[in-house]
């Protein structure tokens, strides 16, 4: 059985057909599946997702989406987290971090969302859920200041020696469409070399396609769609098992488990 960690269910380039998105993954063999909020406002969106089809859902604000956030939703994301804490389907604080890579976004105001998140997920005994993008040392300062229980390195594409620093913190690495590219030789090795128990595996569908999903700006501009969803995950994980030279089930199994260490509320 898959388990994809990171899916956004809720976004728009669904609302076409969700409910057939969600039931291609199961019969695909995408056992359970994480939806991260981005944000207060699709806070109920992905609980009732979660609630809906039988999945689990994380609460928290995204890097790129803090700067339309209001101050006063950090504590509504604390007061959320305490009035479902007998929520069994919530997993994680989530997706929260830094992101260096797309220009114009402030990066004081993202550090401090950040670490305000940080500090709630540990008031609240919550692993985490991160959003890594060229952002990897930053995040880590971070946690070694703030403690938390774990979690996931969402879309990890940092060094071999960034990834080391979030598996000492009790974080694994969330690997996906991405590692599909044969040009991708970073992640790629990674996926490869890295110990299996510090791999879990994802979609972030609609976003991320695989290789073979792939379609060019151009093509892209002409109409084609590179959606990617959950369904596409058994053979994103079969490259990543042929990356390490792994029978399929065996890496199935193993990223599973991985997943339900990392976010033991899966558990439930």
């Amino acid at each position: 059985m898959w388990i994809d960690t990171h899916c956004h269910l809720d976004a728009p380039e669904f609302d076409a057909d969700r409910d057939a998105v969600a039931a291609r993954a199961r019969a695909a063999g995408v056992a359970a599946m994480v939806l991260p909020a981005v944000e207060a406002g699709n806070f109920a969106a992905v609980r009732e997702l979660a609630h809906a089809h039988g999945l689990a859902y994380a609460l928290g604000i995204h890097p790129l989406f803090v700067a339309r956030a209001a101050e006063e939703d950090l504590e509504r994301l604390d007061a959320e987290l305490a009035r479902l804490r007998g929520d069994a389907r919530l997993v994680a604080v989530g997706e929260i971090g830094l992101d260096h890579f797309v220009p114009g976004h402030d990066r004081e105001r993202q550090e401090r969302f950040y670490a305000a998140q940080l500090a709630i997920a540990r008031r609240h005994g919550l692993p985490v859920i991160l959003h890594v993008r060229r952002s990897a040392d930053a995040l880590l300062k971070h946690l070694r200041r703030i403690e938390v229980g774990g979690g996931i390195a969402h879309a990890f594409n940092g060094s071999a020696q960034q990834a080391r620093g979030f598996v000492e913190r009790g974080l694994k690495l969330g690997f996906g469409g991405a590692a599909t590219f044969e040009r991708a030789l970073q992640i790629r090795e990674l996926a490869r070399t890295l110990p299996l128990e510090a791999i879990v595996t994802e979609t972030d569908a609609p976003d991320i396609p695989p290789q073979w999903l792939y379609r060019s700006a151009a093509q892209r501009a002409a109409g084609a769609s590179s959606r990617n969803e959950p369904a596409e995950l058994p053979r994103i994980g079969a490259v990543l098992a042929g990356l390490r030279g792994m029978a399929v089930d065996e890496f199935a199994a193993a990223t599973a488990a991985n997943a339900r260490a990392a976010l033991p509320g899966l558990c439930a």
